[in-house]
């Protein structure tokens, strides 16, 4: 309690108290450019002035790091965004970290798996790059961290023995192996995973279904039940080629889900049920990317990937003697190449241009069968493809120390075609431009505006029919699906103060078009559709605290919450409501404490909000309904290359519950045929890693 009103009286005094303080010592603006320390080092030249904030190895010092990842987490105020890696082409794929000034060419590979793959003591230093750099290609992305590593030599090789302990006895290990070795442009990096665990769909519950007066048809009990395994291999190269530096990257990934069921009827009517689905998923990826200087005041970067994948799925259900079976085999690939051309002519402004082409295919059949008689489902074989190009122009103009100025626009042109069960092709042409405003309005104070329009990509498995694996539903394919376009304005205002400490508001304004949603289709089933225009709304509030100044030295409090609101029209009814599957609400709160520099440290993380979403499809009203996970940690380093942790996770028993409301046809015009609840727990964990760096 002592520490909760701390921090609140912290928060309410930190913006008086700042304001009557200098600006922050550590970090400090930067000045050496975005990920040329190394290339200034090399030629001798002056560092340049560029407004970036500078994290120094040694204000990671009291938490003793590992790898660049623990660093990257405790930058303060900073968020990991990992990327979309399901997003086609390279463009929309990419996370909010760089390495050395650049995006790792690869998009299978995790960003979290590629920093957890770089050695603390590799890192000269990280810099936080907020509203744009003259050189530095945002990507869409408001705040970005550059991961600048040293030019000297540093070799590691590190063995993770890691295992997850449920009740019961049960174990969930994981063993990890990875080589780095790096010295300036020549990099080798190498890293084995296997798996084998299962999520947090395993646990007991009940099902109630009452009819819509609240009467009771039938009570149950649910075991649920899941295995994952996966086996990993990756690998990358990076050598000096000329000028520039070729790194090459390749990555083979096999990992198979299976899911139980046992419906157990304790009461009402009905019949037990038995459901059981493996899925099994194959992927592999060669990737490139090639960069060299053009002459002193540009440079060329060149990317080019290869992505194959084969995914299998059975699902049976057996009830009183009936059966039901579902089966999907699919494949998959991508090619994708992209160029771009960076000129800076001068520190304060820069140009950059380029073009990516990408072709992807989806090649699925599915199969239903219900009590031995096939049903039809609508694009039930389908194999669809994408033909898509995109240029891009951005200039970033740095006008004073305190105004920088980032506009551009993407312009894309794609072709959709689908053959099989429906054979049709469109073509799609779409503009959208950006453009950010930064102010630095004073020491510590920073204000950014940006307006920008964004196209989503259409998901190709909503093309094909498919299985709700729990609910024991068939949804259908659409073959007329139009991507959904957002015209997004936004504001973000951040204060820093105290080193490490961090407030910022973010306001945005929405306008949909084409939303994506659930539409009718023939047969009485539904699919992903779109459902025509909308509005919506977003704040965010973040908070990190740091305690030094409270008397409670590398200790720190960091606070996430959200609220979202949406306006679309029902396709059924005509009424205005919330897109499907939207938070209205979302919040985290962590603590963190290092103790000893870093030989100690323990955390608690809990999620303060009650998760609660709505999908509005044409028979049912689903809502989904989560209670906050509590998890807590204790990490022990014996020596430097030693990492020993224990962290217990869902300690507070959290409850999960699915309720559907099925209409005995369309939920505008039938009754409601049943109220059906599945409430389940999730099993409490164990998590201990030992990670040992030879």
């Amino acid at each position: 309690m002592r520490i909760a009103l701390a921090a609140v009286a912290a928060l309410i005094a930190a913006p008086s108290a700042a304001f009557a303080q200098d600006a922050p010592s550590v970090p400090v603006d930067a000045d050496i450019p975005p990920g040329e320390a190394a290339r200034a080092a090399a030629q001798g030249s002056p560092p340049q002035r560029q407004g970036v904030i500078v994290y120094q190895p040694d204000f990671f010092a009291s938490s003793s790091p590992d790898t660049a990842l623990d660093m990257v987490n405790r930058v303060p105020g900073f968020g990991l965004d990992l990327g979309n890696t399901a997003t086609r082409g390279l463009a929309g794929a990419a996370g909010n970290v760089l390495i050395d000034g650049a995006r790792p060419a690869s998009k299978s590979d995790r960003l979290d798996e590629v920093l957890s793959r770089i050695p603390a003591a590799s890192v000269e230093r990280l810099e936080l790059i907020r509203g744009g750099a003259p050189g530095i290609d945002m990507q869409g992305k408001s705040v970005l961290v550059n991961v600048v590593v040293r030019q000297t030599v540093t070799r590691e090789v590190a063995i993770e023995l890691n295992s997850y302990l449920y009740p019961g006895a049960e174990f969930g290990p994981q063993a990890r192996l990875s080589y780095s070795r790096r010295q300036g442009d020549r990099q080798t990096e190498f890293a084995l995973y296997a798996t084998t665990d299962r999520t947090g769909g395993t646990g007991f519950g009940t099902r109630t279904r009452t009819d819509g007066a609240g009467g009771l048809i039938q009570l149950a009990d649910l075991d649920l039940w899941d295995r994952y395994r996966d086996i990993n291999l990756r690998g990358s190269i990076q050598r000096p080629v000329g000028r520039g530096k070729l790194r090459i990257n390749g990555l083979f990934d096999f990992n198979t889900l299976e899911n139980r069921q046992t419906v157990t009827v304790l009461a009402g009517a009905g019949s037990d049920e038995f459901t059981d689905s493996l899925g099994r998923d194959w992927t592999g990826e060669l990737g490139a990317r090639w960069e060299q200087p053009i002459g002193t005041e540009a440079e060329i970067e060149l990317t080019a990937l290869q992505r194959l994948g084969r995914y299998t799925y059975d699902y049976t259900l057996l009830s009183s003697g009936s059966a039901a079976y579902f089966a999907l085999e699919s494949d998959s690939g991508e090619s994708a190449g992209r160029a771009i051309v960076r000129y800076r002519p001068e520190e304060d402004w820069a140009l950059e241009g380029g073009g990516e082409i990408a072709y992807n295919f989806l090649d699925s059949v599915t199969s239903y069968r219900r009590a031995a008689i096939a049903v039809d489902l609508p694009n039930a074989a389908v194999r669809v493809s994408e033909l898509r190009g995109e240029g891009f122009a951005q200039a970033t103009w740095r006008i004073t120390e305190r105004l920088t100025l980032e506009a551009g626009t993407r312009a894309e042109l794609s072709r959709i075609a689908q053959t099989g069960d429906t054979d049709s092709a469109e073509t799609f042409f779409y503009l959208k431009p950006r453009v950010q405003a930064t102010w630095a309005i004073g020491d510590g104070h920073q204000l950014r505006l940006r307006a920008e329009r964004v196209v989503s990509q259409l998901d190709f498995d909503d093309f094909v029919a498919s299985n709700d694996v729990d609910l024991g539903t068939v949804a259908g394919g659409n073959a007329d699906l139009v991507p959904q376009q957002t015209t997004v304005f936004d504001a973000a205002y951040e204060y820093r103060f105290w080193q490490k400490g961090v407030v910022s508001l973010l306001a945005q304004r929405l306008i949909y078009e084409d939303i994506i949603d659930y539409i009718p289709l023939v047969d009485g089933f539904d699919a992903v559709g779109n459902i025509g225009s909308g509005t919506g709304e977003i704040v965010q509030l973040t908070l990190a605290l740091p305690f030094d100044r409270l008397g409670l030295d590398d200790a720190l409090l960091q606070a996430r919450t959200s609220w979202q609101w949406s306006r679309a029209t029902d396709p059924l009814t005509g009424e205005e409501r919330r897109i499907s599957g939207q938070l209205g609400f979302a919040c985290s709160i962590s603590f963190d404490h290092d103790i000893d520099d870093g030989r100690w440290a323990w955390g608690v993380e809990h999620g303060c909000d009650v998760a609660r979403t709505r999908n509005y499809r044409v028979r049912e009203l689903r809502r989904y309904i989560q209670q906050p996970m509590l998890e807590v940690y204790v990490q022990w380093k014996p020596s430097r290359t030693l990492t020993v942790r224990l962290e217990a996770g869902n300690v507070n028993d959290v409850l999960t519950r699915n309720i559907r409301e099925v209409h005995a046809g369309r939920r505008d015009t039938t009754p409601i045929l049943f109220i059906e609840e599945r409430a389940t727990r999730w099993d409490p964990w164990l998590f201990l890693k030992l990670r040992k760096t030879l």
